[in-house]
């Protein structure tokens, strides 16, 4: 099984919401050594809806998902290994917090082709 580098931690958020996903990812980068992505208020490659990219490394990995767990604010996060492997990335290395969202499968599977230039 390949090794992770890092994780993606994604935060879900629609207009009602956004507002607190800003707020909640400044905490968390205030307290943790993190790589904040944008905004996208829009579905961005597989995500069904607005979201921003948190990349944590492994070195607080553990510590980071105590923090989201406990202060999410009721978002959904969807938080998934960095192996190389995107498809599987995104589907078996995942974890959940909230609701459960469905991703574009077929996005990962097109952008898997046209990395391996199929």
């Amino acid at each position: 099984m390949p090794v992770a580098e890092d994780y993606h931690v994604h935060f879900y958020f629609d207009a009602d919401s956004k507002a607190t996903a800003q707020k909640v990812i400044a905490a968390l980068s205030d307290k943790y050594t993190v790589d904040v992505g944008h905004f996208h208020d829009k579905p961005v490659g597989p995500h069904p809806t607005g979201s921003c990219q948190v990349t944590v490394g492994m070195d607080n990995f553990g510590a980071v998902l105590d923090w989201v767990a406990k202060n999410r604010e009721g978002l959904t996060i969807f938080t998934h290994a960095n192996t190389g492997d995107v498809y599987k990335d995104h589907t078996d290395h995942t974890i959940w917090m909230g609701e459960m969202m469905q991703l574009d499968l077929d996005f990962l599977r097109r952008f898997e082709k046209a990395r391996q230039g199929k």
